[in-house]
């Protein structure tokens, strides 16, 4: 309502999220019955579709209204935001995919798991947006304005130099400099807490106190042993375990063990023939707490090598603290891998899209700056506790490791959704008057009200997940909300204008030996 004052209007986009949400998981069920999937697949379906359905659904709208009010016809205005909107809709799209896709490169179910549901809601989100959205259009006609509640902007003004943003954008490219300067120094300022963080999962602590599994789990750590619920197992393969070397080396295991008061008293077995040993301790407290993966990986560094040097044989640790120390180290160890594949991918998309070599390198820099920024304000929350009682938050001991690389893949696309729709209208008017200052403010006064509709509806999405109890999801609601927000303001209201004042024609370069590339003009014809 805040963006288009029109009841129909408002309408239609959440027509369009919902459809792809159920087409998605009608698709994402048959997926299932090949294909082991984790039940957070249904969590990213939703959240997904409603963030990108109603975000595509909003481009084309506006454009189509934008049309109507200059005079085209309601056949030719569909058409022309065919030609650019649904473009736009299309590459936008494209860049989110890729970046999602990057998860199924972790070795992980999990990931693998949620990727697959955001993937496809993606692709039938855009599919709905340029198919079902257009044939809706067709249908309403000018009726997409019933229900009309006059509010101000809510039509917005596509003047160059008219308007609060066009105003504003002319400050913020007047005082270029100072504002790129300003806004790069908060969102660097804003990340550094995020150097701090520890990464893994929060275990116990991450429910609410008053949940029904924590109070079991405090009543059962005072009065037995909570680790007996996830014990440390430590298995010995050697060819006779029974062997003075390595019997001298288990019994060197189990008193340092035992004098280790994070450890219970540990229990051998051997099996029947005996080249196997294991040996099952349990650890004191939350097996995903601090003191517990402090203690395995002192087993692991130290406390084995020591026992065990000289005789030969493989000694192995597993267990409920052990999957999450190497969990969180399979994902350590991908993450580059994620985050060259999507800034690559990204990368070569933007270039084709805009003809720039500039603009995707920009684009890929204030991207990286905003998850960034995302990140820092959610480890002050969560992990440090600045805050999280007021928004009514838990603060752990860590960041659950999959949610910054989740975050990453995620709002690294949907980022790109607004710097594609800006983009798109900033050079759409560079291209018909070469002048580049004036191309900024028509491109922020035509967006800038969509974007910030677009956003809010983001963070309200984003925000029902941060309502929920559990902690993980709290991280992810939040970090995401956070990131948008700065991202739709920041970024796009003060970062881009600014940047591309800066640069000048120098946005648009495009190397000698890439004029090649394939050129898409207004009216969507490959020049």
């Amino acid at each position: 309502m805040a963006v288009f004052g029109a009841l129909v209007a408002a309408g239609v986009p959440i027509v369009v999220g919902l459809v792809a949400i159920a087409v998605s998981v009608g698709i994402t069920t048959a997926l299932a019955y090949a294909f082991e999937l984790s039940i957070f697949t249904v969590n990213m379906v939703t959240m997904t579709g409603l963030a990108v359905g109603i975000d595509y659904s909003l481009l084309i709208i506006q454009r189509f209204r934008e049309e109507r009010r200059n005079g085209r016809d309601r056949d030719e205005a569909i058409a022309r935001a065919g030609a650019t909107a649904s473009r736009a809709v299309l590459f936008s799209g494209m860049t989110v995919v890729v970046a999602l896709f990057s998860m199924f490169l972790v070795p992980s179910s999990i990931f693998r798991s949620v990727a697959a549901g955001a993937v496809i809601v993606v692709l039938v989100a855009v599919i709905a947006a340029l198919t079902l959205l257009p044939a809706l259009l067709r249908v309403l006609g000018d009726r997409v304005n019933l229900g009309s509640i006059p509010l101000p902007g809510s039509r917005g003004s596509t003047g160059v130099g008219n308007g609060f943003w066009a105003r504003t954008a002319g400050l913020v490219m007047r005082h270029r400099v100072a504002s790129v300067v300003a806004s790069v120094a908060l969102l660097l300022v804003a990340g550094t807490p995020y150097l701090s963080a520890k990464l893994g999962f929060a275990g116990v602590t991450s429910l609410p106190e008053s949940s029904v599994a924590s109070r079991a789990f405090t009543l059962l750590d005072q009065e037995f042993s909570a680790g007996l619920l996830s014990p440390t197992s430590i298995v010995i393969d050697a060819g006779d375990v029974r062997s003075p070397e390595v019997d001298a080396a288990i019994e060197e295991l189990r008193g340092t063990l035992f004098a280790d008061p994070d450890f219970s008293r540990p229990i051998v077995e051997v099996n029947s023939t005996g080249d196997l040993a294991m040996i099952t301790v349990a650890l004191s407290g939350d097996p995903l707490g601090d003191h517990a993966i402090e203690a395995v990986e002192r087993l692991r560094t130290e406390y084995i090598p020591a026992a065990f040097a000289g005789t030969g044989a493989e000694v192995a640790v597993g267990g409920t603290t052990a999957t999450d120390i190497d969990y969180s180290a399979v994902i350590s160890r991908y993450t580059p891998i994620v985050v060259a594949f999507v800034l690559g991918l990204s990368f070569l998309i933007l270039l084709v899209v805009f003809r720039s070599i500039v603009v995707p390198v920009k684009a890929i820099i204030m991207n990286l700056l905003s998850v960034g920024a995302a990140y820092g304000v959610m480890t002050l929350v969560f992990q440090h506790g600045v805050g999280a009682d007021l928004l009514g938050f838990r603060q752990v001991e860590r960041i659950e490791s999959w949610v910054p690389l989740f975050m990453f893949a995620l709002l690294f696309g949907l980022s790109m959704d607004y710097h594609v729709f800006l983009l798109t209208r900033i050079r759409e008017h560079f291209d018909a008057t070469g002048d580049n200052a004036a191309s900024v403010r028509f491109g922020v006064q035509t967006t800038a009200g969509m974007i910030t509709g677009a956003a809010l509806i983001m963070v309200a999405v984003f925000g029902g997940f941060a309502m929920g109890e559990l902690t993980m999801f709290q991280q992810m609601g939040f970090g995401l909300a956070v990131a948008v927000i700065l991202d739709a303001t920041i970024v796009r209201t003060v970062l881009v204008p600014a940047s591309m004042a800066l640069l000048g024609d120098l946005n648009w370069f495009l190397p000698a030996w890439l004029k090649w590339l394939p050129e898409l003009n207004v009216e969507g014809h490959l020049t």
